[in-house]
């Protein structure tokens, strides 16, 4: 295991048996169901047969559930590793055997730390160029600052009274989708949009990281009240998340998973593997 990959608030004890801890879980939900597959087997009566049955079966839940409880005991004890960086499961990348031929965790961390850089030095340069009047004398360009138009700024201002109006709209259009607004930070809204309750689910994660897609995808600077509209559009059909059919393979199950993409423009459902 590469160094690091554990920090030094995970009690290292603790966690080889929860991993124990688990194995012991797994072995004693396969006895439940082995219990039910075999059924009212090697008895002579009808009567023994289900006494057999009834106690196996009640002896099997018996032992997940002290096997759960002893899990969960030794997870609270575990601690909670820190993060330095916000990567996710990127991290994974760290446990490669070869890192020294593929060091792609390390060159994940530095281009990380290059991006927050580089997005901080932009956000400086563009307060200053909007703060600042740029000027240019007649001498410089050779023809008279009259006849120049002034630069515009790269940023879009709107009133809070526009935004509050456009996203009134918006929650008329989407009823049954919950919509909020704050400004937590001043003038700067903040939208939050909910369809269901944060899951623990592949399919839910999986509906997050194509919604984070296509917020990068809708951007027009000069109507963004279209942007917003287009957005919730598109996020609105998956409320047939569990209902539409994958358009290009006709399932609705791949790898035990709906079809969680929708397409931008006409918001048909396809699987990960068949949008490509």
């Amino acid at each position: 295991m590469a160094d690091g990959v554990l920090s030094p608030g995970v009690n290292l004890e603790a966690f080889s048996q929860a991993i124990a801890a688990i194995q012991a879980l797994r072995s004693s939900v396969t006895r439940v169901f082995d219990c039910l597959k075999d059924g009212m087997r090697n008895k002579e009566t009808l009567e023994g047969r289900e006494k057999g049955f009834v106690s196996c079966f009640q002896e099997s839940l018996h032992s997940v559930s002290r096997d759960l409880s002893e899990l969960e005991r030794l997870s609270n004890l575990v601690g909670k590793p820190s993060e330095n960086h916000p990567l996710h499961n990127s991290g994974l990348l760290s446990l490669d055997p070869v890192q020294d031929k593929t060091p792609l965790y390390s060159q994940l961390l530095q281009a990380y730390k290059w991006s927050n850089k580089l997005q901080y030095h932009a956000g400086l340069a563009s307060g200053l160029l909007n703060q600042q009047s740029l000027k240019r004398s007649a001498n410089q360009m050779g023809v008279s600052a009259k006849r120049r138009p002034k630069a515009q700024p790269t940023t879009l201002v709107l009133p809070p009274q526009y935004v509050d109006d456009v996203i009134s709209r918006i929650d008329r259009m989407f009823p049954e989708m919950s919509i909020q607004l704050s400004r937590p930070n001043g003038n700067s809204a903040m939208l939050l949009v909910d369809i269901w309750s944060k899951s623990n689910y592949q399919v839910f994660q999986k509906v997050t990281d194509h919604a984070t897609t296509a917020l990068l995808h809708y951007q027009l600077p000069q109507m963004p009240d279209v942007v917003v509209r287009s957005f919730m559009t598109w996020l609105r059909s998956y409320i047939k998340l569990f209902q539409a059919p994958c358009q290009r393979c006709g399932k609705f199950l791949q790898d035990g998973l709906p079809p969680t993409w929708r397409d931008f423009r006409t918001l048909e459902a396809f699987h990960d593997t068949c949008r490509q």
